[in-house]
């Protein structure tokens, strides 16, 4: 089933949590609302589900106008972050609950449910737990147990509201992988709700970027990666350094001439004089002993090391910038291979030249 949502809008008193949004998801796709807490995807999602109503616009499931249709009748499958299983009931009596549920003319045996519910148990690894309750599982198990729930009404749309939220790390890279396979597998049109950009951009074919109630950014997680299209795209996808400074016909100064570095902006050639902010992966800065008069004025940014974490085969240093404007005062991060940490022999406090070797440039 696609999905179009229309210029919706939704406010809760004076707060604006969704603007004029729109967006298409095509039939037995999977796609990630992302961004930070308060930014209007869980309120998208529950607008999408029925469970929330949108002050304008609409929501279309195959070309069908949702507006006046209630929950019950969508044919979605919702999947909460805390679980929400009955606590009372049986894994196996959990994930009957919704077939059980349906109108007695629509309703299956006992044996055909029976037959059902032991098949979703097997899809999603956990057949053999069918007697026990949800006290006597683990977090990762409650949620594939809640997801084969969701599925067992066979719905058009599944509906993950930070499905992973409540799990720990290791369990959570798990249950992703998971879920991409098991999408793989069954291509239900699948919307799940995430405020971590490393699980959006492993699992989704797609990735909407929210902010502040709009759409930032559409696209693939390897374009929203590489083609950030915004300043809060950037900074939200991974870690960045932030550095400020001004364009000038083409041409970008971070810092001053003695303690910073000339970036070539060519895409901001009418740039005059402009404020300008450049976005750094620390994977993507150049790292060097700091030699005063050697280096020469405007090849780099001055800093001193602060710190350096060294775990498996990359270094993180953490860096002061001497000219404190470059980088408004923050610390800035590095990464390159521990080997060649190693071989530096660098020592904390030591004077080092950061070079930027890709940056992306915004002018305001």
């Amino acid at each position: 089933m696609s999905i179009a949502i229309r210029n919706v809008s939704k406010d809760f008193g004076s707060f604006h949590a969704l603007r004029d949004v729109s967006l298409d998801i095509e039939s037995g796709e999977l796609v990630a609302l992302l961004g930070p807490s308060g930014c209007g995807k869980t309120t998208l999602l529950r607008i999408i589900a029925g469970l929330e109503t949108a002050d304008h616009g609409s929501i279309l499931f195959s070309g069908e106008d949702t507006t006046d249709v209630h929950v019950r009748e969508r044919n979605v499958g919702f999947v909460f972050q805390h679980y929400a299983l009955f606590r009372h009931m049986s894994v196996f009596d959990n994930v009957a609950f919704g077939l059980r549920m349906k109108p007695r003319a629509n309703r299956p045996s006992e044996e055909v449910i029976k037959q059902k519910v032991h098949e979703l148990l097997g899809l999603v690894q956990l057949d053999w737990l069918a007697d026990r309750y949800p006290s006597q599982l683990s977090g990762g198990q409650r949620q594939r147990i809640a997801l084969a729930r969701a599925l067992a009404v066979e719905p058009k749309v599944l509906l993950l509201d930070e499905p992973f939220g409540a799990l720990d790390a290791k369990v959570r890279k798990e249950l992703r992988r998971w879920l991409r396979r098991l999408h793989d597998d069954l291509h239900v049109t699948s919307i799940f709700v995430t405020h971590d950009q490393e699980e959006a951009l492993e699992v989704a074919d797609r990735v909407v970027l929210m902010n502040s109630g709009v759409v930032e950014q559409i696209g693939s997680p390897q374009d929203v990666w590489d083609h950030p299209a915004s300043r809060f795209v950037y900074g939200f996808l991974g870690d960045v350094n932030l550095f400020h400074g001004r364009a000038h016909e083409g041409e970008m100064l971070i810092g001053a001439d003695q303690h910073g570095v000339r970036l070539a902006t060519p895409e901001h050639l009418d740039a005059q004089d402009a404020q300008a902010f450049a976005y750094v992966r620390p994977h993507d800065l150049d790292v060097q002993r700091y030699t005063a008069g050697a280096n020469g004025a405007g090849r780099g940014i001055v800093a001193k090391l602060t710190r350096a974490i060294v775990v498996g085969p990359i270094a993180r240093l953490e860096l002061l910038p001497l000219d404190a404007s470059a980088g408004n005062g923050e610390i800035i991060e590095a990464q390159i291979p521990a080997q060649e940490y190693r071989a530096l022999g660098l020592q904390t406090d030591e004077t080092l030249l950061l070079t930027p070797r890709k940056a992306r440039v915004f002018v305001t």
